[in-house]
């Protein structure tokens, strides 16, 4: 039962968790397509605290709490006394008394653990620099929808930088028991701690995971690729740099070669063609990118249902 918890990381969950939300953002999705309303959090309140700006998050989450019979406040850091020193621990006590649930994106994850902390309403990691646990469920959900449920026999690659999706696959790919090469250069590896996190998550479900500086070995047969920018937010300043240290890790149409015939590419966007994706590629797989981008909205919908429901 997730009633009441916050969801900060996949890690956290458990396997029947996982499945939980997985197993409600369908249905949820199938209600919407057919207009059918379900109105499961009539009446509550979420607070959207927005340190990161995201055009995904805020519409996902502010539509998915109106199609839940809810509302939804915007909070930027202009709106709130966190931008100008209040301590984090204030403002998570003061919004308890005010909201049913708080999303917030930010930066460090130490920022969200405190808000967890102090807080008492559960609380949804809309994305930190560590991870983003929301994201890769919806690409949990939309690989059940182009690949089936039985993750045991899948083979994921994701290439590129060891960011905060890496380490979010990880442990996705640890719960459900699917098969993990992640490529990334000597430099750029997932989160060391997190790996190990996930590689004991691994234990209980059969997955393999792996690490190689070898993007044509990560994606041998796979039946999805997955990539991210090479730049993430605020990292800007990097950017030529990572360009050059990261040339070799676009996915394009040679890279595809060596996966399985009929594997399918995923990138959670925004997506900077010609980098780490070419427009061939991507447009080639934009049904399945842009199911994946619909899906926030259902699984985090699912999300917000469980934690903040009666």
């Amino acid at each position: 039962m997730l009633k009441g918890k916050d969801m900060l990381s996949i890690h956290d969950l458990t396997a029947d968790d996982v499945e939980e939300i997985l197993s409600l953002a369908a249905k949820l999705k199938a209600l919407q397509k057919s207009g059918v309303p379900h109105r499961l959090l009539e009446g509550k309140t979420l607070g959207m605290i927005f340190e990161k700006s995201s055009t995904r998050t805020r519409v996902s989450f502010e539509v998915g709490m109106y199609q839940l019979g809810g509302s939804a406040l915007f909070l930027s850091n202009r709106d709130l006394q966190l931008g100008r020193g209040e301590p984090i621990k204030d403002t998570a006590r003061v919004l308890s008394r005010y909201l049913d649930g708080i999303m917030i994106r930010t930066f460090g994850h130490d920022r969200v653990l405190e808000l967890a902390e102090y807080a008492d309403i559960p609380i949804i990691n809309g994305l930190t620099d560590l991870l983003h646990p929301c994201q890769v469920l919806t690409d949990l959900l939309t690989i059940i929808e182009h690949k089936g449920k039985n993750f045991n026999t899948l083979k994921m690659a994701y290439v590129g930088d060891g960011n905060n999706m890496t380490n979010s696959y990880l442990y996705g790919a640890a719960k459900v028991g699917m098969h993990l090469s992640v490529a990334t250069p000597e430099n750029y590896k997932p989160d060391r701690t997190v790996f190990n996190n996930a590689l004991e998550d691994a234990k209980e479900t059969g997955a393999v995971l792996e690490w190689t500086e070898d993007p044509i070995k990560a994606v041998e047969c796979a039946d999805i690729i997955a990539t991210d920018t090479w730049a993430s937010m605020g990292q800007e300043a990097e950017h030529d740099a990572r360009k050059k240290i990261f040339a070799a890790y676009q996915v394009n149409r040679e890279l595809l070669r060596h996966a399985d015939k009929k594997a399918i590419v995923m990138h959670c966007l925004p997506a900077y063609r010609g980098e780490e994706i070419t427009e061939e590629v991507f447009e080639a797989n934009a049904h399945v990118i842009f199911d994946e981008a619909e899906n926030r909205l259902h699984t985090q919908k699912a999300i917000m249902a469980l934690v903040m429901g009666n």
